[in-house]
């Protein structure tokens, strides 16, 4: 009896340790559900929209401008950040503000992207702290679920001005 039980449970353990390696590597790999926060990218994202993040583009180098990605916030590692790819390595890229009078100029360093918020006037994003490691990226948004009546891939950026082709 008392092997009957210790079997079943080792089972049972085992299993569990299967479905959660799975679920790892799904969660990992593959992507996942994430709940944004925060008014930098209105109005493409609003603050509590939920959407799916893929993490293959990530793994493959598939990232291009004009992505929405989640990273690790340069500032705060251990919170994740959402914004939109607006430079690749090499890329020149606006480094000022949208008021600013004087606009200047960067080039996005090696193994980096330059990443900026839609919403300008209210983000917190490389203008501030500089090219982000591309290290740093977790996944690409690829699909808005909440709310039900914005279901769908999500639309350009509201800055496609901010896109240099230099």
């Amino acid at each position: 009896m008392l092997r009957d039980v210790m079997g079943k449970t080792f089972r049972l353990l085992g299993y569990t340790i299967q479905y959660g390696c799975i679920a790892h590597c799904a969660f990992e790999y593959l992507g996942g559900i994430v709940v944004c926060s925060g008014p930098s990218m209105e109005p493409t994202i609003q603050n509590s929209d939920i959407v799916f993040s893929e993490n293959l583009s990530r793994h493959f180098y598939c990232i291009q401008k004009g992505d929405i990605v989640i990273a690790k916030s340069p500032n705060d590692p251990k919170s994740n950040i959402c914004k939109r790819v607006i430079g690749l390595e090499g890329d020149k890229v606006c480094i000022s503000s949208p008021s600013d009078f004087r606009k200047s100029h960067s080039y996005v360093p090696k193994g980096h992207v330059w990443l900026e918020g839609d919403n300008l006037r209210n983000s917190t994003d490389s203008r501030c702290y500089g090219p982000v490691p591309y290290g740093l990226i977790r996944g690409r948004i690829c699909l808005k679920i909440w709310p039900l009546n914005d279901f769908g891939f999500l639309r350009a950026s509201p800055n496609g001005h901010r896109f240099l082709d230099d």
